[in-house]
């Protein structure tokens, strides 16, 4: 697989992400210790300085973000989990989806990520080595995932693939259904870039009238040129309570701070 999120880390769909995984996490978890199933982590952990310095993509997300004036509550939020990871200043290290949410658990919560490349899934147990509630597993995420999430009770699963392969929409979306069939208490999150609205359609349609859905779009930019990803989505299956203003919130804040002046933020239910 070609894709290395290193070159994407931090840039303004992370930001979108995290901030809307870090308040799932927080609500879901007041009813007890939480399960969290992550079909693609990742490295866990991310330097700044390195491949997003050449692809400039952190310079105008979470360097943004951490710069900017009257952040919302949520966005400050994931500010304050950036700030942690660099006490020195600056926007250095950024954490991935891991890390966030290991640190974010209450006690009794656990971690479960899962990365197909082995290179990368050796930087992911590294970057979770003195986190014991939290583990990364070599293998294909959606298989795993879904049968890790049969063994838990209320889980929440993050789905975060590259969108390289052709079946990735498929995957995801069977994925979600198949995890919310078998446990109707748990919640799935998928994360999926926008460059046309052809695809993200096709892709909505095929959760629509199986369980509840919240989609909720931040668009940087006109969805006019399906080769640059115009903005991100996060749909949310079965979305607790309050979903729907966290995630107003959430993209609000960056299709105005980060987007062209076209850019706008949509939230809605299936």
């Amino acid at each position: 697989m070609n894709y290395r999120h290193s070159f994407h880390a931090g840039n303004f769909a992370d930001l979108v992400k995290h901030a809307l995984v870090l308040w799932l996490v927080e609500t879901l978890q007041a009813r007890g210790p939480l399960t969290v199933l992550d079909t693609h982590a990742g490295a866990g952990l991310y330097d700044l300085s390195g491949d997003a310095a050449r692809s400039k993509e952190a310079e105008a997300g979470v360097a943004r973000l951490m710069s900017a004036e009257g952040r919302t509550p949520l966005m400050d939020a994931l500010a304050a989990r950036v700030a942690a990871l660099n006490p020195d200043g600056g926007v250095r290290y950024y954490p991935g989806s891991p890390l966030l949410i290991a640190d974010a658990l209450a006690p009794g919560g656990r971690y479960l990520g899962f990365e197909l490349n082995p290179p990368v899934r050796e930087l992911l147990t590294q970057a979770l080595s003195d986190r014991p509630n939290a583990e990364g597993r070599e293998g294909d995420g959606y298989a795993m995932a879904t049968a890790e999430a049969a063994r838990a009770r209320g889980p929440l699963v993050l789905i975060d693939p590259p969108f390289e392969k052709p079946d990735d929409y498929i995957r995801s979306a069977e994925t979600a259904l198949a995890v919310v069939r078998r446990d109707p208490a748990a919640t799935v999150a998928v994360w999926t870039p926008l460059k046309d609205l052809e695809t993200f359609d096709a892709f909505t349609r095929r959760l629509a009238g199986k369980a509840p859905v919240l989609v909720a779009e931040a668009r940087l930019r006109p969805l006019t040129n399906p080769m640059k990803m115009n903005g991100c989505a996060m749909v949310v299956v079965n979305p607790p309570p309050g979903a729907e203003a966290a995630a107003a919130e959430i993209c609000g804040w960056v299709a105005d701070s980060l987007g062209d002046p076209g850019g706008r933020a949509e939230v809605w239910m299936l």
